[in-house]
């Protein structure tokens, strides 16, 4: 009788242990499968907020963009209205020293030296004034680099003496 009980109680004890063996296995199972869960929503959430941040930056340097490319086009405008304003103030000053020349002409003397000195003065006045109507700046730019390069010593020293006679103007004040 004790060997059968102690049967019975092996029996019995294998029997749990197999039972808890079963349900050990079931929740490691439930683990692995909630822990796989987690780590797949995890990566979802992941992956969404890097899309979503993606998105933003994106959205971000088109915004940018578009502001730069809009204020490019307003400088543009500007500096178009600018010059144009520059190219008419240029030429009324062309039509003025032209008007001048003329005044020269028919005012000063026509005969002896300071006749020859008025109309020399009236024909660079003239001369002047036309070249002022007939170009803009960007004409009067080109111009003015070629006779830079034409004469390189010569335009270094008159902006050597342009410069001094700033220097005393405003060292003065």
């Amino acid at each position: 009788m004790a060997n059968s009980t102690t049967g019975q109680v092996k029996e019995k004890a294998d029997s749990m242990a197999s039972s808890v063996s079963e349900t050990a296995k079931e929740a490691k199972n439930k683990v692995q499968e909630t822990a796989s869960h987690m780590a797949s929503k995890a990566q979802d959430a992941a992956s969404s907020a890097a899309s979503r941040a993606q998105d933003m930056a994106s959205s971000a340097a088109s915004k940018a963009q578009d502001m730069a490319s809009t204020a490019a086009g307003k400088a543009k405008d500007v500096a178009s209205a600018a010059a144009h304003k520059t190219d008419d103030a240029l030429s009324t000053v062309g039509e003025k020293m032209t008007s001048l020349a003329g005044t020269i002409r028919g005012s000063a003397p026509h005969e002896g030296s300071l006749g020859t000195a008025a109309a020399t003065v009236a024909d660079n006045l003239q001369v002047g004034g036309r070249y002022l109507q007939e170009n803009d700046l960007q004409d009067m730019a080109e111009d003015l680099n070629t006779l830079v390069r034409r004469f390189p010593m010569q335009s270094v020293l008159i902006g050597l003496g342009i410069g001094f006679l700033l220097g005393q103007t405003f060292s003065r004040r």
